[in-house]
């Protein structure tokens, strides 16, 4: 949200001084001069602008510089954050700023400032275009997010001045949105401000009464606290470990949260209050973790080692839970002075741009891996609003750790599965895999994680993604992916069926297959403006007739020529998603067929006699002539069911005389019937009829079985009794 200037002038109020030359005493005299004259470009593009309070506009883009300087970023960041506005709400253009201050400074500022010139079909959609180019900017430039992040920060602390309607939106906006992307960059302090200031504004009442019972906790409790603390020190001193010991009070938003998840009052959240012990070092750390499981009982499974596996933003610390005085529990987080400065201060406290530093980090490259991820992300959603329910899946993790086979530390959302972790290692792992071991066994790639386990992901080049798994993979690199892939490969299949389907209606128009040429396409698109690939696609999905499509194309009346019966087009069983078989028939070669054009899903193949396609038979635009190829190198599915009487070692018999006949068994299923018979339910693959009616032959020579019938579709074998 970008606070826009009041539509009628407020009465002029004194403009702020810039910064004190000494807050910036980080920076050069060259960036502290350059500085000072983007505070004076600012003020003047912004002259006779005022913010809803009635203050001068310039001192928006002065706080959030100061934030940043508080964050001390280079002088770029802090020279962008303070024209972030000026692009957007004056007449200033992008390519005066870069003239006056540099490219790089322009593209933060760009990367910052709203589509408002696009029209969009409704807020929501703008929304997400802006979010999209945001997070893009910001995956090209960090700064941009830590920009945006001040800037969002000042405008939530002055948010009261907005209408009541206006405050909501901003700040569910900021829950869904700002306040977990400070949080996974680190910034722990702007992370819990927004929160709570997006609380208050959201259920203002509700934050009213728990600040209340805070307050009044805080004060019950002090004796408790000031003890336990003592307690702490003297244990410490004791083990001569040094160690700056503090209180911690959770934020009233996750105090909300733990309330409404867990179904607690606010009299049963114990945890309200807890210690904070800094310490030199990292031995340190596990000394001083073990003089206060000594001091008070820890209780089980709530100890966790964030210092040994960090969180993905880059936090290390020690937590464990310890059964204090009078039966409270007491959490304590215990970490060492660069840990605690990292845990506040995220990504800002040490980034790829602070001058004189060429050491990367290992938060610099865990933050840059998700960066580039949101590429990955953008490249593979179809619009702006796809995008970002990908982001918002990852922005929410409660993280789960798992090890690589070689004893790399993967960090994945709770709830994530192998295909999750797959596609973390790398795209192509999870396009082409097709089974998981985890922990030496065999699982479903639908399995899962857990902390602790192991994962070995098995790939095959012909392997390709499953549309299943859209169901079940959670995380935004996955899903984006497997929907591309599903996406791109149907629009391939579709524009081959299209293919075929148009040379199928050309030769029926007196025309040669394949006689379309690229001088008859060219006009089309002129005329109708659609390419090729498009108009074959939709008529591979039904969305646009063959028939129709033709006539266009060779510009022929409709009683120009009379039309030639066109051969059949061969169906070989193994085209893909766009040609397939019909469930409700289950047809296999040697059965007559015809094929339906189903509007998005291609070309359905049914037998003659099914009772799907029967009311389809009197429009010849919904059917298609088709006809089995004569090579065909795979088998079908057929449900057959075998009556037998009721004797020890039958089902295996049976099973063997399938087997004998070539036949593969896919499935099998017993139901008792009246009296002293058997139903065997069986899905066998076979060639064609031929080969069926060699294998129910084969069944009848058995003396056990008294009835052998096909069963056309699935769900027949359930409505068929013994006769």
């Amino acid at each position: 949200m970008k606070a826009a200037a009041n539509a009628e002038p407020a009465p002029p109020a004194a403009a702020p001084a810039p910064l004190r030359r000494d807050r910036l005493a980080y920076l050069n005299d060259t960036d502290i001069a350059a500085f000072q004259r983007a505070y004076q470009f600012s003020e003047r593009a912004h002259a006779g602008q005022f913010r809803k309070d009635g203050k001068p506009y310039i001192t928006h883009p002065l706080a959030v510089a100061e934030t940043l300087v508080d964050w001390q970023l280079d002088a770029q960041t802090l020279i962008a954050a303070l024209l972030h506005d000026v692009v957007e709400d004056t007449g200033v253009s992008s390519a005066e700023i870069a003239h006056e201050f540099g490219k790089a400074v322009a593209s933060l500022v760009d990367g910052v400032t709203k589509l408002d010139k696009i029209q969009f079909e409704n807020k929501a959609q703008a929304q997400a275009e802006n979010f999209r180019k945001m997070l893009l900017a910001m995956a090209r430039d960090v700064r941009v997010i830590l920009i945006k992040l001040a800037d969002r920060l000042h405008n939530m602390r002055t948010l009261d001045v907005m209408r009541p309607e206006k405050q909501g939106r901003i700040a569910q906006e900021t829950l869904d949105i700002y306040a977990p992307i400070a949080n996974r960059l680190g910034l722990n302090h702007v992370y819990q401000e927004l929160e709570d200031l997006a609380f208050q504004h959201l259920y203002p009442t509700r934050y009213k009464v728990i600040e209340k019972a805070v307050k009044a906790a805080r004060g019950n409790r002090r004796e408790v606290v000031d003890k336990i603390k003592l307690a702490i020190e003297a244990k410490l001193a004791g083990c001569q470990v040094p160690a700056h010991i503090f209180g911690r009070e959770k934020h009233l938003y996750s105090i909300y949260r733990k309330m409404q998840e867990k179904h607690l009052a606010f009299s049963e959240v114990f945890d309200i209050y807890g210690f904070r012990v800094i310490v030199e070092d990292i031995r340190s750390c596990y000394v001083a973790l073990g003089a206060l499981h000594a001091l008070y009982k820890p209780i089980p499974g709530k100890f966790k080692d964030y210092i040994a596996i960090a969180k993905p933003n880059g936090y290390q610390s020690l937590h464990t839970t310890l059964f204090g005085p009078f039966g409270a529990p007491v959490e304590v987080q215990i970490r060492t002075q660069e840990m605690h400065r990292i845990a506040e201060a995220g990504v800002a406290s040490h980034w790829l741009y602070k001058a004189g530093d060429s050491s990367v980090s290992e938060l610099q490259i865990q933050t840059n891996q998700w960066l580039q991820s949101l590429l990955d992300i953008q490249a593979d959603s179809r619009d702006s609003a796809e995008f970002l329910e990908h982001i918002k899946i990852d922005l929410f993790p409660d993280e789960v750790y798992v090890f690589t086979p070689d004893g790399r530390i993967v960090a994945l959302p709770r709830g994530a599965t192998a295909v999750d972790f797959a596609y973390n290692v790398h795209t192509d792992v999870g396009n082409h895999c097709v089974g998981v071991k985890i922990n030496n066994e065999f699982m479903p790639l639908s399995t899962p994680l857990k902390n602790g386990d192991r994962i070995e992901v098995l790939t095959s080049e012909s392997a390709r993604p499953n549309p299943a798994w859209a169901h079940f993979a959670i995380t935004g690199k996955a899903r984006a992916h497997i929907r591309s892939t599903l996406k791109n490969t149907h629009r391939h299949e579709s524009i081959q069926l299209g293919e075929r389907l148009l040379d199928q209606a050309a030769s029926a128009l007196g025309n040669a297959p394949n006689s379309l040429g690229s001088a008859q396409w060219e006009r089309f698109q002129k005329e109708l403006g659609r390419g090729r690939e498009d108009t074959l696609a939709d008529i591979g999905l039904g969305k646009r007739l063959a028939y129709v499509v033709a006539r266009q194309l060779l510009a022929k009346e409709a009683d120009a020529l009379p039309g030639k019966a066109a051969g059949p087009m061969l169906i070989r069983g193994a085209e893909g998603v766009v040609v397939r078989l019909g469930k409700c028939c289950r047809p296999i070669p040697g059965d007559p067929i015809i094929g339906q054009i189903k509007k998005e899903q291609g070309l359905i193949i049914h037998t003659h006699d099914c009772p799907q396609v029967r009311h389809y038979r009197e429009d010849p635009d919904k059917w298609v002539d088709v006809a089995w190829a004569a090579q065909l190198d795979k088998l079908f599915e057929v449900g057959i069911r075998v009556i037998v009487a009721n004797q020890r070692g039958v089902l295996a018999k049976v099973a063997a005389a399938i087997a004998s006949e070539g036949s593969d068994i896919d499935n099998v299923r017993m139901e008792e019937e009246a009296g002293a018979y058997t139903s065997l339910y069986f899905t066998v693959g076979v060639q064609n009829r031929l080969h069926l009616a060699r294998l129910m032959r084969a069944l009848r020579g058995l003396h056990e079985v008294v009835r052998i019938m096909r069963m056309k579709s699935k769900g027949d074998e359930r409505g068929v009794n013994v006769v």
